[in-house]
């Protein structure tokens, strides 16, 4: 009735068909039945909460096609009615535009029904943490010193989003008070770290695509993980060893990401320094995934030669062929993987980390 009246369509039901339920005689009494039948369900506990999570996660991505829908019609009313692909206005809309095979690759629902069967250790998800540690310490000290240039002080949220302290407080849980000590930076993080740096110190234009891709992916993601992860390895449900996904200044994941979205369409950037940013999204992501490659190879090693990673060796980071210092952990060493193999458990972790970004970053 209300597209009918707005839009002056005929009363006949020409154009609003898709509103119309021809075969439902009456919409209270079938709701009820399709009630009763979904109740027939045989589901278990854990099936029974998933279902629930799914629906909540559905209801999510309406809002969020919603939201893309209101910012289009914008953007084409600007455009004079004018509208393609490669002519979106929004550096945030032309970011997952330019980044939707990589979100298409994270998507895998395979690796989210295997995770959630507990197949994960601690020492694998302690692999993890390390590395994200080094990443974040690289991306944040990058943030802090780009805090005041115009073409990322808008998105700069250090409160909201940063996540070093809280990998600190994960990393003291898992590896004990002298953590520094037990923590090393493969190859691959090392590349990352070397990237976030080169781009903070050199590139600096480029640093909202590492900070859109990594913050907002984990924001989008990092509940899922957290319930996920607490289930797999037994975690107190008070959140020590989780803090990393938790953001505790951050009252609404979507108001938020709203807000960052507007933040980053201000962001001034002509056409070769947009591409440069939508070339580095897609190489922050690439970047992303080459990590969760080499720490499965280094799972996979160090289960059958029978070692724990971080426990035994000092380290000192070398990154290129040159030291790489933190800030906040000592120096360590940077290392080839030990061998090749299947490592299936930490396939299955890395696998779902790659969906949860996926599905954060599809969510932006």
């Amino acid at each position: 009735r209300v597209a009918q009246k707005a839009l002056q369509l005929p009363s006949t039901g020409e154009g609003v068909a898709f509103f119309t339920f021809d075969r439902v005689t009456s919409a209270t009494k079938f709701k009820q039945l399709y009630r009763s039948r979904m109740n027939t369900l045989e589901a278990d506990g854990e099936t029974r909460q998933r279902i629930l999570d799914e629906a909540n996660r559905s209801f999510q991505l309406n809002v969020e096609v919603f939201d893309e829908l209101l910012q289009l019609e914008a953007l084409n009313q600007r455009n004079g009615g004018i509208m393609n692909g490669s002519m979106l206005g929004d550096l945030s809309e032309a970011l997952k535009l330019a980044t939707k095979d990589a979100h298409e690759l994270a998507e895998n629902s395979e690796f989210m029904r295997n995770f959630q069967k507990g197949l994960v250790t601690r020492d694998q998800f302690k692999l993890f943490l390390d590395s994200l540690y080094f990443i974040y310490t690289a991306l944040e000290e990058e943030t802090e010193r780009n805090k005041d240039h115009p073409a990322f002080a808008p998105v700069h949220f250090p409160s909201e989003l940063n996540r070093r302290e809280a990998l600190e407080q994960d990393l003291e849980y898992f590896h004990g008070p002298e953590w520094k000590s037990h923590i090393e930076c493969p190859k691959a993080t090392g590349n990352y770290v070397s990237r976030i740096q080169h781009v903070g110190r050199e590139e600096p234009e480029l640093l909202v695509a590492h900070a859109y891709i990594r913050y907002l992916g984990d924001l989008s993601g990092g509940q899922m993980l957290r319930r996920v992860a607490q289930k797999a390895l037994q975690l107190p449900s008070t959140g020590e060893g989780v803090a990393f996904f938790t953001f505790d200044r951050v009252t609404s994941a979507t108001k938020f990401k709203q807000l960052y979205r507007s933040r980053m369409n201000t962001l001034e950037a002509d056409g070769e320094t947009r591409q440069r940013i939508l070339d580095e999204a897609n190489r922050s992501f690439q970047l992303n995934v080459e990590v969760f490659s080499e720490l499965q190879r280094l799972s996979s090693g160090s289960e059958r030669n029978g070692t724990v990673h971080g426990s035994d060796i000092r380290k000192r980071a070398v990154v290129q062929g040159r030291s790489m210092t933190t800030g906040t952990a000592r120096d360590l060493q940077s290392r080839e993987p030990l061998t090749d193999g299947s490592g299936l458990r930490f396939a299955l972790l890395l696998g779902l980390v790659a969906v949860a970004l996926g599905i954060g970053w599809y969510l932006l």
